[in-house]
């Protein structure tokens, strides 16, 4: 008699060993499968807007097609609709970057710049992260001295809210003097009067990256990759809330704390900055 542990797991001895029907998996089958598939599409999507800096559904559809994904524009705008892409475009914006809006740009102040203390320069950036059912955005200042994230929120949306509230969190937590340079992509995010009008009042000057020039913030992008690869790519998010609790703990008690930074001479941004107190 043969055993069912030697027997090859197929749907029906699966469905036998867990106890479910046939006709109950299919139909759990048939109502997930088509949202892995429309999330699997919003990732390429938003990897492309983040990448190309398009934001257009012509230009977004052509791209798709042109990496073997034959979808139709209308599927599209309906996956961008549904992640607020489409509202942004109506402003000009560009999911995490957008030069093509009507608020005033500042020069790069930091192009020979060094920080030799903390509150010295403040460099600013945002990226999106996939979650089961839905993306959502993180924005993030560090200071540049010590590596330290000292402002982070995160949210549903790319409005300019976003920004802010990680700029007032920063400016409660450190309570920098006037005169701390503050540098950012040139994005509406941080373009935005809202914004301008924190950074004016509390005496920043501003500083923004030239026009597709990434490595102008380039602090900030090695920042996010290495937040994408030893946080996010490692974590399957099932909502906000567990990925607003796991990135709490990332950044907050492992990156800021714990994570040896080679740059620092292999010593966390927290114990780099104690020691140089």
């Amino acid at each position: 008699m043969t055993r069912l542990e030697d027997s090859p797991l197929t749907v029906e001895r699966a469905c036998q060993i867990s106890g479910v029907s046939r006709a109950g998996y299919y139909r759990a089958w048939r109502e997930s499968e088509p949202q892995q598939v429309d999330m699997e599409l919003r990732n390429r999507i938003h990897q492309i807007c983040l990448e190309n800096r398009l934001m257009g559904t012509r230009r977004v559809t052509a791209a798709l097609r042109q990496q073997g994904c034959p979808v139709g524009r209308k599927l599209v705008q309906r996956l961008m609709r549904e992640d607020n892409l489409l509202a942004l475009r109506k402003r000009g914006s560009l999911v995490t970057t957008n030069s093509r809006h009507t608020y005033g740009v500042y020069n790069n102040l930091i192009r020979n710049f060094r920080a030799t203390g903390a509150n010295q320069l403040w460099v600013a950036d945002i990226t999106y992260i996939r979650l089961r059912q839905q993306f959502v955005y993180l924005a993030v200042i560090l200071d540049a001295w010590s590596r330290r994230v000292i402002g982070w929120e995160l949210g549903e949306t790319l409005e300019a809210q976003l920004t802010v509230a990680a700029l007032r969190k920063a400016i409660a937590d450190r309570a920098p003097q006037a005169g701390v340079i503050h540098h950012s992509d040139r994005g509406i995010q941080y373009c935005a009067a809202v914004y301008v009008q924190i950074l004016n009042e509390a005496g920043f000057l501003i500083s923004m990256s030239r026009a597709g020039s990434p490595q102008d913030n380039a602090l900030a992008e090695s920042f996010m990759r290495t937040f994408k690869c030893e946080e996010v790519y490692l974590t399957k998010y099932r909502d906000l809330d567990e990925a607003r609790e796991r990135i709490t703990e990332f950044l907050d008690d492992y990156y800021n704390r714990r994570r040896l930074h080679s740059s620092l001479g292999y010593i966390s941004p927290l114990t780099f900055e104690e020691a140089e107190a």
